[in-house]
């Protein structure tokens, strides 16, 4: 059998277990989407989103991209945000990083990744750059990740707070909450890092008169 055939083999156990303890759970769900969450999290398959919070299917809307990064020219996280955020009316939206990731690894050394991935990881460069201070009195490397991994998140909660999305839903609806939060490989515990409360005020720049 090969790998790809053993995914589908498993889906339809997975499928008639489901249905053997809920006989209306697929009914169910085909009709119903209402997260109230949205989860902007790592590529990284040692991270699943509903596996590791113990939702279900239908409870978390989910994105994930390499280091969990909330860039304003990624129209692919604009477009889950605004759905997210307008349509769904998700009342959090949750930043999740690792502890041991890689891509946050990555970033802080001087290694070409070629062009597209350059291009991603100057993104947590530049949160290495702004913390720079913190982050070099620490010796030790995994401690020096570790804390570079919670900066990041919480530059990227900032980032989501700067999005006219967020700022528009803020002044219509003061929602969604932001958080922002670190999973451990080590021991399958969720830190959170950083909050940030519906309407918080911030740069003024980027809060806006009306909409």
């Amino acid at each position: 059998m090969k790998a790809y055939e053993k995914l589908l083999l498993e889906n339809k156990g997975w499928a008639a277990e489901k249905v053997e303890a809920d006989p209306e759970f697929f009914d169910r769900l085909a009709h119903l989407q209402t997260p109230e969450f949205l989860w902007i999290g790592c590529s990284d398959s040692r991270v699943p989103a509903n596996e590791i919070t113990g939702t279900q299917p239908g409870e978390i809307f989910v994105h994930r991209n390499i280091a969990n990064l909330v860039i304003n020219t990624d129209v692919n996280l604009l477009s889950v945000l605004e759905y997210a955020v307008v349509h769904l009316k998700v009342r959090h939206v949750i930043v999740c990083g690792h502890y041991g990731c890689g891509g946050v690894k990555a970033a802080t050394t001087t290694t070409d990744y070629k062009q597209v991935l350059n291009m991603w990881l100057r993104n947590i460069k530049d949160v290495y750059r702004l913390h720079r201070d913190e982050l070099d009195t620490i010796k030790d490397e995994e401690l020096r990740l570790n804390r570079l991994t919670e900066l990041n998140v919480q530059e990227q909660v900032m980032n989501l707070a700067k999005t006219s999305i967020i700022q528009k839903a803020w002044a219509e609806r003061q929602a969604p909450h932001l958080h922002g939060w670190v999973y451990g490989l080590k021991d399958g515990i969720i830190k959170p890092v950083f909050e940030m409360e519906a309407c918080t005020h911030i740069d003024p720049l980027y809060e806006y008169d009306k909409f």
